[in-house]
């Protein structure tokens, strides 16, 4: 008797799961095709709204490009040219350049500055930074300069220039 019970139960509940997945494969199509519809009123949407907007626009009415940058000002571009002979001719102020840093070798110092424009100059003792501007002294403090025979000028990493009699 107990045989007839377990097979008879067993019968029921597979039943009873083939429904329930039956029920629920019905659901997918269901939410499947909904789906869908909300896509396809979504693009009628998005068409007719284009479709307004090109008639308020008009699409063969565009304006040109304007040939230089609206945001470079008065020049015709964002960059200068220097050549050498503008460099040659103007003596480069010192306070233009910032001290950034020193090295000192057994050999060979240098120092290196950072102009207003975000470029690093790096020169080594007896260069010149401009026409009559010589690095000709660097240690941890400041770089040296000697500007004519006997005047000297130095920076320091705080950007203070101080002019000397000597070195």
């Amino acid at each position: 008797m107990s045989f007839f019970k377990i097979t008879l139960l067993t019968l029921l509940l597979v039943s009873l799961s083939k429904i329930g997945l039956a029920d629920s494969h019905d659901q997918q199509k269901n939410i499947l095709d909904q789906a869908k519809e909300i896509n396809e009123e979504i693009n009628k949407k998005q068409s007719s709204t284009q479709a307004n907007i090109s008639s308020e626009i008009g699409e063969n009415d565009e304006e040109p490009l304007p040939l230089n940058d609206p945001f470079a000002g008065d020049d015709g571009t964002a960059s200068k040219i220097v050549s050498d002979v503008t460099v040659e001719k103007e003596l480069v102020n010192l306070s233009k350049y910032k001290l950034v840093g020193v090295f000192n070798g057994a050999i060979k110092s240098f120092a290196t500055f950072v102009d207003e424009g975000g470029e690093f100059i790096t020169l080594e003792i007896e260069e010149e930074l401009s026409n009559g501007l010589k690095l000709v002294d660097v240690n941890i403090k400041e770089a040296i300069f000697q500007k004519g025979e006997n005047s000297f000028v130095s920076l320091n990493f705080k950007n203070q220039i101080r002019e000397r009699d000597e070195f």
